[in-house]
């Protein structure tokens, strides 16, 4: 394959992932724009009260974990006062002494004993819905009476069934680990936006 012949065949490619990311974003809708507007509104109601969230998962989920906590604290689209968040993969010292000491399926559960309060909320990411790390802070907060949006995807693997009456679970409709990440994002940018316009107005 010569040169152009490699080039025209990796924007071929660039061109099937937009599309497929695109129609995936679009059909997902019926799935996801109730649970995403339930899990909204847990969450505004844990912050309005005084609660807080926290948000966990592993890679890429950790950095979405940590895109939320940061949205929150500081601010998505409009101006507010700071909301209470707190990403459990952000502190080495705690995550690697846990792991070290005890068990890596441990990182964010333990967090989540120390610091969690009934009123919370837990945002449990992981888009296999089978990460053993999540799952236990998903029990530990249930333990705790702290509320848990689950996001995953593929059926929510193990996670579904973890979940309880009142935790909501955001499930992607897809297998690939890329394009349920992209929509991750989406979900996100959603629920900073129903938090924003339930406690601060509409704003734009």
């Amino acid at each position: 394959m010569g040169h152009a012949e490699q080039h025209a065949a990796l924007v071929a490619r660039v061109a099937g992932h937009f599309a497929e990311s695109a129609k995936l974003k679009l059909d997902a809708v019926q799935a996801l724009a109730d649970p995403i507007a339930r899990a909204g509104a847990l969450l505004a109601q844990a912050l309005r009260a005084g609660g807080k969230a926290l948000a966990c998962g592993n890679g890429g989920s950790a950095a979405d974990a940590q895109h939320f906590a940061a949205e929150l604290v500081n601010r998505f689209e409009v101006e507010r006062a700071p909301l209470a968040a707190v990403a459990l993969t952000t502190d080495s010292s705690t995550l690697t002494s846990i792991a070290n000491d005890y068990d890596y399926a441990q990182v964010f559960s333990k967090q989540v004993r120390a610091i969690g309060r009934r009123g919370d909320v837990l945002l449990a990411i992981s888009t296999s819905g089978n990460s053993g790390n999540v799952l236990e802070a998903i029990a530990a907060a249930q333990a705790l009476g702290v509320s848990v949006v689950a996001m995953t995807g593929n059926g929510g693997g193990k996670m579904a069934a973890a979940l309880g009456e009142r935790d909501v679970h955001l499930c992607v409709p897809h297998k690939r680990t890329a394009r349920i990440q992209e929509v991750h994002l989406l979900v996100l940018h959603c629920l900073c936006d129903a938090i924003d316009y339930q406690l601060v107005g509409a704003g734009r």
